[in-house]
């Protein structure tokens, strides 16, 4: 059986018109929540961001291509947001292997994880991917400055340099393990409704 249109651009990489829509409309929702406060809930003990689900949306709907490019808008934002907004961590966010690759792999961490899932179920192959997609924006941002940026990390947090691997990984579970539950929980519902309206 032959290749659908919509499954041959996400084997070969192509962009269609509806491809190319999806990567234009998700990523200004993914800046529209950075810039207005709306892509951050605050939780007892952190802020969860929820700006990593159009990335993971777009990826489970049309492919790694399109959602490591949608990634890879919110990156170059948060670069910028770093520039003309800095707070005490800008210095490791203006740096593209910080603020960047890792918003680029949420795309493709999702994707690949929603296919490979063996499950009847589709919300729990979409589940699979929003979970992984999410902690992959997590634990590969923290991940960087922990590689990077340790000792400038310790400074400005004030804390011992022999400390910094705790701490930051301290964080990327305080804020990940959330994250990756509200990202599981509101990618479900909508991927579920556009297929749905997809094959109708």
């Amino acid at each position: 059986m032959g290749l659908g249109k919509s499954e041959a651009l996400r084997t070969t990489g192509r962009f269609g018109v509806r491809q190319i829509a999806v990567v234009g409309m998700l990523s200004a929702i993914s800046i529209i929540l950075g810039l207005s406060g709306y892509g951050f809930i605050p939780l007892p003990t952190a802020k969860a961001t929820i700006m990593q689900i159009p990335v993971i949306i777009g990826a489970i709907l049309e492919g790694p291509a399109v959602g490591a490019m949608i990634g890879l808008l919110f990156g170059l934002f948060s670069i910028v947001q770093s520039l003309m907004a800095p707070n005490i961590l800008s210095f490791a966010f203006i740096n593209p292997l910080v603020s960047v690759l890792p918003r680029v792999l949420i795309g493709i961490t999702a994707y690949y994880a929603y296919k490979w899932t063996r499950s009847k179920h589709e919300g729990v192959r979409i589940g699979t991917g929003a979970l992984i997609g999410s902690l992959t924006n997590t634990f590969g941002v923290l991940t960087m400055i922990y590689v990077l940026y340790a000792a400038q990390f310790a400074e400005v947090r004030g804390i011992d340099l022999a400390t910094t691997a705790k701490v930051i990984y301290g964080i990327a579970l305080v804020n990940g393990v959330p994250e990756a539950i509200i990202a599981t929980a509101i990618t479900v519902p909508i991927v579920t409704a556009i297929k749905k309206r997809y094959k109708n």
